[in-house]
């Protein structure tokens, strides 16, 4: 049987090698400008018009004809009532995820601390979470109840003070399981708004959606882009482009449980990247064919084929060490070690959003229940960014109290500092507090 698929093929020991992998990995990475001058008028009609703009944008690409941004609230009762409209099948799933994603995530809470130095001065962090915080969720082609669980569960856990979740509904339609989430994962308010308008208004605030201190969650590249273009009125979890995997399997792994792997990164769209490492060609070859045999009877054929053909790379490798050295040159969001004694190759992985360890370890199961967040960096973000967590949503504020002796100490090293920079007032303030009490040059 076969799909008529070709998947781009690499070998690590070509001199090309480089060039071809970094033209591979580029193919879905460039901002379209036509999408970004969109975005921005998007932007500046929700920030001029408010709610009239969400009602137009929303009967525009939702479909629906509103009268009143009020009709696309959910209330507090529809969303409790959501619970019982899920079969109680899905609904055990969804609270069994969301009791592991509160497991793990309360292990990121971070406490206030404080220490005192010899002379009394007094030195430490004061931890307080971010007052309201908005969630985007997607709505068009699919929902997606795990991302209101693993955006909400750690926002709840740093103890925001409102969670406001903005959803599309098409037609109107919303599923159930994502407002049995949102119920389940303590959400506040939830809007069925959705692409950049929802973020404009998050981020803006508009006579009823109320702004919010900081956006989180992935949407589509009219998402992407208006996260981007808000950034520093609000803050932002991470601007997500595609989704991606990167398997490295030693090929003892069965071929089918690789092609699957591959199967369940492609089917999110046609940009999304799957790739795979190995040092055997034999087994890349025999991955090829279970990908030939296996396609036809995937649901989301077409989707999977057009990721698989456009950005799916095979590369074959000399040795385990070479595909660990392309894998931190990639830094991919989900990487998975499927090789003997994957434990052993921690040490050496330096970027990577999640990984997931030994054959036996899908990285699907991150996507929904292991417990770590699965809203992760792309686009090779993994070499300084991290998975969301809890501290996403707390702030840490300096605390400095200086005693007497540690005024004159620091006050000292402050005002030479200060004047090398030529900041006679910094300097002058810092010594003014250096006096003796009394002296009627300072105080204490």
């Amino acid at each position: 049987m076969t799909t008529g698929l070709t998947i781009a093929r690499l070998n690590a020991t070509h001199g090309e090698f480089a060039r071809d992998l970094d033209r591979l990995l580029g193919q879905a990475s460039d901002v379209d400008p036509t999408v970004t001058a969109v975005v921005a008028e998007i932007i500046a009609t929700v920030r001029r018009d408010g709610d009239a703009a969400l009602l137009e944008y929303t009967r525009q690409f939702d479909r629906r004809d509103v009268q009143h941004v009020r009709q696309l609230e959910v209330s507090a009762q529809a969303i409790a009532e959501a619970v019982q409209k899920v079969a109680p099948q899905q609904l055990q799933a969804l609270e069994s995820a969301a009791q592991r994603i509160r497991d793990f995530h309360q292990h990121q809470y971070q406490q206030s601390w404080q220490y005192a130095e010899d002379d009394g001065t007094v030195l430490g962090q004061h931890i307080t979470a971010i007052e309201r915080v908005g969630i985007y969720v997607p709505g068009g082609q699919a929902s997606y109840p795990s991302s209101v669980l693993m955006n909400a569960v750690p926002a709840q856990i740093a103890q925001v003070g409102e969670i406001v979740m903005a959803v599309p509904a098409p037609e109107g339609n919303l599923n159930p399981m994502v407002l049995a989430a949102a119920h389940i994962a303590g959400v506040d308010r939830v809007f069925t708004i959705g692409g950049a308008q929802a973020i404009a208004a998050l981020a803006y605030g508009t006579q009823t959606v109320p702004r919010v201190d900081k956006i989180v969650g992935p949407g589509n590249v009219y998402v992407a882009a208006a996260k981007r273009a808000v950034f520093g009125q609000v803050g932002l979890d991470m601007v997500a482009g595609p989704s991606e995997i990167l398997v490295i399997c030693d090929g003892a792994t069965p071929a089918d449980w690789i092609a699957m792997d591959l199967f369940a990164q492609a089917e999110h769209d046609a940009n999304a990247q799957a790739i795979l490492i190995s040092p055997s060609a034999e087994f890349l070859d025999e991955v090829q064919r279970r990908i030939a045999v296996l396609l036809p009877q995937m649901e989301r054929a077409s989707v999977i084929k057009a990721s698989l053909q456009g950005r799916g790379i095979f590369i074959q490798v000399p040795d385990l060490d070479t595909a660990v050295a392309v894998a931190n040159r990639i830094a991919p969001e989900h990487l998975e070690l499927s090789v003997a004694n994957a434990q052993d190759w921690i040490a050496k992985i330096r970027h990577a959003g999640a990984v997931f360890l030994g054959r036996y370890t899908a990285e699907a199961v991150g996507d929904y229940c292991a417990g770590p967040n699965h809203v992760l960096p792309t686009s090779a973000t993994a070499r300084f960014s991290s998975p969301l967590g809890v501290y996403d949503f707390q702030k840490r504020t300096s605390l400095i109290m200086c005693s007497p002796q540690g005024a004159q100490t620091l006050g000292r090293t402050a005002a030479v500092l200060a004047r090398g920079e030529s900041l006679a007032a910094h300097a002058l303030s810092a010594e003014c507090r250096m006096a003796e009490p009394g002296s009627g040059r300072g105080s204490d």
